[in-house]
């Protein structure tokens, strides 16, 4: 499997990855993100492809080896490919995209709808294409973008059928979820096999410290041998600085770094968690977030943070109600 690239990396910062959502399209829910990209107007094709281009050379230079994208990000693949084809020496890498969603904003920042999803067969089709034209064989996980429990990508057998045809060309398959059932999620992909062989190799769920209900289920995946990869770690921006609550800013003081650093070291230090997602937007964010990696929390710390945590259907609700920027 190419994580094997990741799990024999020497670098700490190798099991942090940088997602792309926040740069590849100019209108996305992270908080601050006014502040973070600028006005509207300055978002630009070309600006916010400089940008990931520059986020992308300093997580490389750092130590980062997994880069994660999607279809719906944008121009996310589109901005990746032009890196890596200028990077012809970054073999050592593992880049992930994602399908089911389509972009419908037209790099619009206040568009009625910002993603479509459909996890048809025919959706898969279209956007596996649209993916290989951009990423090529640079590509080595494709993931179904968002599954929850009634997701018909679970019981699609056609698409299972032709999922197992990618993975049989050299493509992992996973998935991603969201929502207040990300548990019932995975343990539903997790029984999907194809000739008695398991589809999905890899997962990636939201988890951080006000949304903790997905971790036995992700324990599971990781013992079934599934990557496990984790999204917003930040709470999209409600775990970052001028948002951050209260406990989470004092025990950010004693380690004398930022918020983000130990709301990311928190996820960090689950035994299952394979690679932790960044989703920084500027050069000083990805710094500070790969920090994460030598925060050492005590007992103490660990207990106050723990405190934090929020019924699923509480913490979706209030990330269901973010505005996009």
């Amino acid at each position: 499997m190419p994580f094997a690239r990741l799990a024999t990396a020497t670098t700490p910062t190798c099991h942090i990855g940088l997602g792309l959502a926040a740069v590849g399209r100019p209108g996305y829910i992270n908080l601050n993100r006014d502040h973070d990209l600028g006005l509207a107007e300055n978002r630009s094709v070309e600006t916010l492809r400089a940008r990931t281009h520059e986020l992308l050379d300093a997580a490389y230079a750092q130590g980062v080896r997994y880069f994660d994208a999607a279809r719906s990000y944008g121009r996310s693949e589109e901005f990746l490919a032009d890196w890596l084809n200028a990077r012809p020496d970054t073999t050592d890498i593992v880049i992930g995209s994602k399908w089911g969603y389509t972009y419908t904003a037209g790099w619009a920042t206040d568009a009625e709808k910002h993603e479509v999803k459909d996890h048809s067969l025919a959706t898969y089709e279209r956007q596996r294409g649209e993916t290989a034209d951009l990423l090529g064989d640079h590509l080595d996980l494709y993931q179904i973008h968002s599954v929850t429990p009634d997701s018909p990508a679970l019981t699609d057998k056609d698409l299972h059928a032709r999922l197992a045809e990618t993975a049989a060309e050299g493509v992992t398959i996973g998935f991603s979820t969201s929502g207040p059932a990300q548990a019932d999620a995975i343990r539903a992909a997790l029984a999907v096999t194809v000739d008695g062989e398991p589809l999905f190799r890899a997962v990636q769920s939201t988890y951080n410290a006000l949304e903790t209900s997905a971790a036995p289920a992700l324990a599971e995946a990781h013992d079934a041998g599934l990557t496990v990869i984790v999204k917003e770690g930040m709470a999209n921006g409600r775990l970052a600085g001028p948002n951050a609550p209260q406990a989470l800013k004092a025990v950010a003081e004693e380690t004398s770094l930022g918020c983000d650093a130990v709301a990311l070291a928190l996820v960090l230090r689950q035994p299952w968690a394979g690679v932790v997602l960044s989703g920084a937007a500027t050069l000083g964010h990805l710094s500070s977030n790969l920090h994460a990696a030598v925060v050492d929390l005590d007992e103490d710390q660990l207990s106050r943070l723990a405190a934090l945590v929020e019924e699923p259907q509480v913490y979706w609700r209030t990330r269901a109600g973010l505005p996009w920027h």
